[in-house]
């Protein structure tokens, strides 16, 4: 039997997820989402707005120096009445890069800007009684496409366990412009789509993910690989175990 993925009612099983985490998490709590105009923070920025109201969301725009698509992040806070704060990170940075006394590697300058974003999307929730919100999905996980301790972080992740073709799907039901959720996905590093850097489509993925159909030999091989290699981004770190009974060590 071929998959179907409903859409409408996974929706609304997502918005009283929302509802709940905030429920036990934050009862007076908004949601903070850095908003970057493609359909991961799309979606999860009207999930919030369907679960807790426009009030108590709040979207964080930040680009690095010059963001090409910025209008993308501008149209979404605009179509979904939110307020929203810019913070051009560029300054902090090449701050940090100048700081540093040698050379980094060229991952290390990728990396830096989603981690620089992540501790600006804290600062901000703290100072405003916020909860900040994951924007990955399952695809990206499950390749490990995201920056550990950068985009990968947050208090709460609605999308994480959708692929991309339903996070698509998902953002129809929600009502968000074509243009936001047909958005081809560019990593905001390098300047290239996602699909570039991986070498398969997301089309492709999604398929093997959710109906086991793989994509030809190497595409395959390389996808196994890199779901094996990513595999700790989704982990707690390790923690050593000391063997000490709860309550001795105070003792």
């Amino acid at each position: 039997m071929a998959y179907t993925f409903q859409a409408e009612e996974v929706k609304d099983r997502c918005v009283q997820w929302i509802r709940d985490f905030f429920e036990q998490n934050g009862k007076d709590c908004s949601a903070v989402v850095g908003i970057s105009g493609g359909k991961d923070s799309s979606v999860v920025a009207a999930l919030c707005v369907e679960a807790l109201g426009k009030e108590r969301v709040i979207g964080v725009l930040m680009p690095n120096g010059v963001q090409a698509d910025i209008d993308m992040a501008r149209l979404l806070v605009a179509h979904l009445g939110i307020r929203h704060f810019v913070v051009n990170i560029h300054d902090a940075v090449e701050g940090v890069k100048k700081s540093i006394p040698f050379e980094l590697s060229p991952q290390s300058v990728q990396n830096l800007p989603p981690r620089i974003r992540m501790a600006t999307l804290y600062a901000v929730s703290q100072s405003h009684n916020g909860r900040v919100a994951n924007t990955c999905n399952l695809s990206e996980d499950w390749v490990g496409y995201s920056t550990r301790y950068g985009d990968s972080a947050g208090d709460f992740s609605p999308c994480s366990g959708l692929t991309v073709q339903e996070v698509k799907a998902v953002g129809r039901t929600l009502g968000l412009p074509d243009v936001l959720v047909d958005k081809v996905p560019i990593d905001g590093l390098c300047g290239k789509t996602d699909e570039d850097n991986l070498g398969f489509t997301y089309a492709e993925l999604d398929r093997y993910i959710r109906e086991g159909i793989a994509p030809e030999d190497a595409k395959k091989e390389r996808i196994d690989r890199l779901h094996r290699i990513n595999a700790f981004k989704l982990k707690l770190m390790p923690a050593f175990d000391p063997g000490i009974p709860a309550g001795e060590a105070a003792q």
